[in-house]
């Protein structure tokens, strides 16, 4: 097992919301989890390893894996149940895949109704072996969906104790404003990295910042595009975030989480990661704070041109 880090390099802890969930400073996204051929002790040791890094948030939905990552997990669990108290859940459901396993899907599509969100959310417990879930997010927005609905199947999970806390992912800020008068969320779930930087101009982030609840981030390091060879934006991007990296002393993906870190909305990343030692990099990112200056230099290189 990989060693923890010292006590002062550990995540810190996060509110997304005042009377919100409790969430690590980074969170551990499991959608990829079904390619990391790990027999149950190796994901019970992986998890003991983020934990020891202060990574205690897993991040899940039901369609990942073809249905199959929360089952992973879930064995985990069953394995060495005590983990369960040392970890916050999180997962999200109203998307319908096509899928062998769900033979009735003839097409895949949203679905936001009260009846699927709380089918979703029971069959999500059964799968991680647990009774409740810490948080619970609509997975995308739904052309069809209801926000009374919505905020009807939520308060029904929350008053049994099956859901703690409830958000959404991919909203946009009216979607998400309209929504949150009905009930309490806790974050939005956004794309966001220096390949992508929309959430920062298109009120996203400001909207969540008004109401004092913090993002989620997925694909910070922008999915892989931020490596690819072919990628003449982002070639120019790692030229600079090396730099800064090297002038910090700091592994180039600390750096990019640095930089999504220091936002004032305070923006949860998740990584997408079965790898320990790139699971540290993005907890020694929360470590050091990048100048104003250093944090323009990538966003004046993320989006080719300076500020106006």
């Amino acid at each position: 097992m990989s060693p923890a880090l010292p006590a002062d390099l550990r995540c810190s802890r996060t509110l997304t919301r005042e009377g919100g969930p409790t969430l690590s400073r980074i969170v551990a996204g499991m959608w990829r989890m079904t390619e990391w051929a790990m027999p149950v002790a190796a994901r019970v040791e992986f998890i003991e390893q983020c934990i020891a890094l202060g990574v205690t948030s897993f991040d899940h939905a039901d369609i990942y894996g073809d249905y199959g990552v929360e089952m992973l997990f879930g064995e985990a669990l069953r394995a060495q149940p005590s983990l369960r108290a040392r970890i916050e859940l999180v997962s999200k459901c109203g998307i319908r895949l096509m899928s062998a396993k769900h033979p009735g899907h003839t097409i895949q599509h949203y679905d936001t109704d009260a009846a699927h969100i709380i089918a979703s959310a029971e069959e999500s417990l059964r799968r991680l072996h647990t009774d409740h879930l810490d948080l619970l997010l609509i997975h995308r927005p739904d052309p069809l969906m209801n926000f009374d609905e919505i905020a009807e199947a939520f308060t029904r999970l929350q008053a049994a104790g099956k859901v703690r806390h409830v958000g959404v992912s991919n909203f946009t800020r009216h979607q998400f404003e309209s929504l949150n008068r009905r009930v309490a969320l806790s974050t939005n779930q956004v794309e966001f990295s220096p390949l992508v930087t929309a959430p920062l101009f298109d009120e996203t982030f400001d909207g969540l910042q008004d109401l004092g609840i913090a993002p989620m981030v997925w694909s910070p390091l922008g999915g892989g595009r931020l490596f690819d060879p072919a990628n003449e934006r982002a070639a120019v991007l790692r030229q600079t975030i090396q730099s800064i990296a090297e002038r910090l002393n700091q592994p180039f993906a600390s750096v990019v989480f640095a930089w999504i870190m220091r936002l004032p909305s305070r923006p949860i990343p998740l990584t997408g990661t079965g790898r320990i030692a790139a699971i540290a990099d993005a907890v020694a990112g929360t470590t050091f704070a990048l100048s104003r200056e250093d944090w323009f230099q990538i966003l004046r290189a993320a989006r080719g041109h300076e500020v106006a």
